[in-house]
């Protein structure tokens, strides 16, 4: 019995997306108006190279008897294939990346190291919310008042009359 869902074809699987495709172009050529065409054939382009340099960076991590491949075998592989002029440009990219990746560590882990549990941080939370409504409700009770002691005031002294001469 046949499935009632077909599934996609390999190289349906294993495509960039198009909308980054569009934006690295646009990004690249800001004033070039590229064809359909181009832009498909740029896309297969830079599926087969991922591809291709997949393959061989796989081929390196199984020579050296790893599971895994690591952005050594992927630098190695654009060595062999003939592409280590992009080295250079990848490591940097490797750098910057590793940055970012430890800076989201040293931020998802600044409350971890504060050794307070989560328990106390909490109760923390809600005592400074408590007193801030506490400190809130004090200060709208001085402007009520305030409020209720102007509009307590004769209205000859709110208006600037009062039956006293001008001696001026």
């Amino acid at each position: 019995m046949a499935s009632a869902r077909m599934s996609p074809t390999e190289d349906d699987e294993l495509t960039l997306p198009r909308a980054s495709i569009n934006k690295m172009i646009k990004e690249i050529l800001p004033h070039v108006r590229v064809a359909n065409e181009s832009r498909e054939l740029i896309l297969n382009c830079c599926t087969e190279f991922i591809h291709l340099l997949s393959s061989e960076a796989n081929d390196v991590c199984n020579q050296q008897q790893k599971k895994t491949i690591s952005a050594e075998h992927i630098l190695q592989a654009l060595d062999k294939l003939g592409f280590s002029d992009y080295c250079s440009e990848a490591e940097a990219v490797l750098r910057d990346c590793k940055a970012v990746a430890a800076k989201r560590r040293r931020q998802s882990t600044r409350l971890e190291n504060l050794g307070i549990p989560e328990e106390e941080l909490l109760r923390q939370q809600q005592e400074l919310f408590a007193k801030a409504r506490e400190e809130q409700a004090v200060a709208e009770q001085i402007e009520w008042q305030q409020l209720q002691a102007v509009s307590q005031m004769p209205s000859t002294l709110l208006n600037g009359d009062s039956d006293d001469e001008d001696y001026s």
